[in-house]
């Protein structure tokens, strides 16, 4: 479910199918139609079970830093359809909406697309019109057969794999990796995070058929904490940059800036630019990204944690950051998710929690989940927007968790009580 997605069909009389349809062939057509923007632009292209969105935070800083023009093409949305196409940080507007809907009416591809090939084809035609310097484009689902994977991008980023939409991609990491693996193309670099050797060794053979030079996380570049503890220090090759710093939380987002570092010297080598490496640290330290632990009042954070892999790490990021604090979880979550794991995972920090429904066609119950869940104190919240602001005055930390729909969700209630500014 794309949220206000429709308005804008309905408004054109542009039909696509809401449903999950992986293959490009209706997106080669359409783009055809369209008269291929997609070509028009220079793409680093994103891929991984986890951290997708907070390595494109930190290119998006990076590339702002050094004065290009930057286009952003993620999901789900934060608020709506709007914010997961922007540019320099704006989100597309209404005005700028509807004209690349008239255009995508008038070449005539109604009724060729899915909703999620239908935004993409206005993302590319969006960052054709702005005349964007870079973009960085996150794949929707796996990389093979995703509606984005019709680029030839500069570099090609796969930042972790574990199991998520088995249902689609299949329930083996080798599986899982060939699809990710898509995204590699002839000729062009790969960089790659921190993988099980199931899933790298496909990533490698993927890389040597198309001759792309691979950069492995660990291998070929590395962060290490620096003299003051908080500080890092990324090396890769003859490149040192000491003194980063961020305030995006959580050990696992270090291997997150590293990706982007690697990936934005290997952009700008390409634009034949020069990296300013005080700039890198100022977009470092600037990078942070909603949803992903996130303060939202005191002492409540969203984190859109919502597989067992990411779910470890908000673990780990809690521990290290909240090791003395009582700690409550609100939790919503789509049914093709491993929900027992998840639960699992969480109950190692918590014995209190709130689960909560959600407008969603793949969201679970909230009865069922608290039916699965071991919690000693469990109960189901109504009205989520309102318990949220109430527990900033909990004596502890509450922290809303399990979807990326459910943030946006709450997040659209909270603005529309003017309790959280949009």
């Amino acid at each position: 479910m794309i949220i206000n997605f429709d308005q804008y069909k309905e408004r054109w009389g542009i039909q696509s199918d809401p449903a999950i349809k992986p293959g490009l062939e209706g997106m080669t057509r359409a783009l055809a139609l369209l008269n291929n923007p997609h070509e028009k632009l220079r793409v680093v292209h994103v891929a991984g079970t986890n951290g997708k969105g907070s390595t494109i935070a930190f290119l998006e800083q990076m590339a702002l830093h050094h004065g290009l023009s930057v286009g952003k093409f993620t999901s789900p949305c934060i608020v709506d359809v709007h914010d997961q196409i922007r540019v320099n940080l704006h989100p597309i507007s209404r005005k700028e909406m509807d004209r690349v809907f008239e255009t995508m009416k008038n070449a005539g591809i109604s009724g060729l697309l899915t909703d999620f090939e239908l935004l993409t084809c206005a993302a590319f035609l969006h960052f054709a019109n702005e005349q964007t310097d870079l973009v960085l484009l996150e794949t929707g689902l796996g990389g093979l057969e995703d509606s984005t994977n019709v680029v030839d991008p500069l570099v090609s980023i796969i930042t972790s794999i574990d199991f998520d939409h088995t249902n689609i991609l299949g329930d083996t990491l080798e599986q899982i990796a060939h699809h990710k693996a898509g995204i590699i193309k002839k000729g062009k670099p790969a960089i790659i995070g921190s993988l099980q050797e199931e899933a790298l060794s496909v990533i490698k053979r993927k890389a040597a058929l198309e001759n792309s030079p691979l950069s492995v996380y660990g291998k070929d570049f590395y962060v290490h904490p620096g003299r003051e503890g908080e500080e890092y220090i990324y090396l890769k090759a003859d490149v040192a940059i000491d003194r980063l710093t961020r305030k995006m939380a959580g050990a696992h987002q270090r291997i997150n800036m590293a990706l982007a570092i690697t990936a934005f010297l290997e952009v700008v080598e390409n634009l034949r630019l020069n990296a300013n490496v005080d700039s890198i640290r100022k977009a470092v330290e600037k990078t942070s990204l909603a949803g992903r632990f996130e303060q939202v009042f005191p002492k409540v954070y969203f984190d859109g944690a919502h597989n067992p892999a990411s779910i470890g790490k908000l673990v780990e990021t809690i521990k290290q950051q909240f090791p003395n604090e009582t700690i409550r979880f609100v939790i919503g979550m789509v049914r093709d998710k491993d929900i027992e794991n998840v639960l699992r995972l969480l109950e190692t920090v918590s014995d209190e929690f709130y689960f909560v429904d959600f407008e969603n066609p793949r969201a679970a119950k909230a009865k069922d989940l608290m039916q699965l869940s071991r919690a000693k104190k469990k109960e189901i919240v109504e009205n989520c927007a309102s318990f949220i602001q109430s527990s900033a005055h909990f004596d502890g930390v509450t922290i809303v968790t399990g979807s990326l729909y459910l943030l946006a969700e709450i997040r659209n209630q909270l603005i529309s009580s003017s309790a959280l500014a949009e």
